[in-house]
């Protein structure tokens, strides 16, 4: 059992990494995009990310993945969208993925970003 002590410094660990760590989640985020596979060696996914969630997002990045025909990631890339996005808007966004054979179809997801501390309306 942990001593009142050692409970109270893990509580507060749990706490800072929920406020301050980066969000995983796909959820509260539209996005859509377009496939530039004119360039060897790479494709260039070209979309636009909206912010639906209830609050204020900071430090947002997408993933986008090259997916064979059974859905296995075969490339990544990633990229930063912007350094705050407000409830309701839209920024755009472009990643590049390399090129692999076998690659026959791409997703792109919001892979990081912080919420605003301040609530600003419901959370979806």
């Amino acid at each position: 059992m942990l001593a009142p002590r050692g409970f109270a410094l893990a509580l507060i660990t749990l706490a800072v990494a929920v406020l301050v760590g980066p969000a995983f989640a796909q959820q509260g985020f539209r996005i859509t995009y377009d496939v530039d596979d004119s360039r060897p060696g790479r494709a260039r996914l070209n979309g636009r990310l909206t912010n639906e969630r209830g609050d204020d997002v900071f430090d947002v990045s997408v993933t986008a993945e090259a997916l064979d025909a059974r859905g296995k990631v075969v490339a990544r890339g990633i990229s930063f969208v912007d350094a705050r996005i407000a409830r309701g808007d839209t920024r755009v966004f472009s990643v590049t993925v390399p090129a692999v054979p076998g690659a026959t179809n791409y997703r792109v997801m919001v892979s990081s970003f912080r919420p605003s501390m301040l609530q600003g309306g419901p959370q979806s």
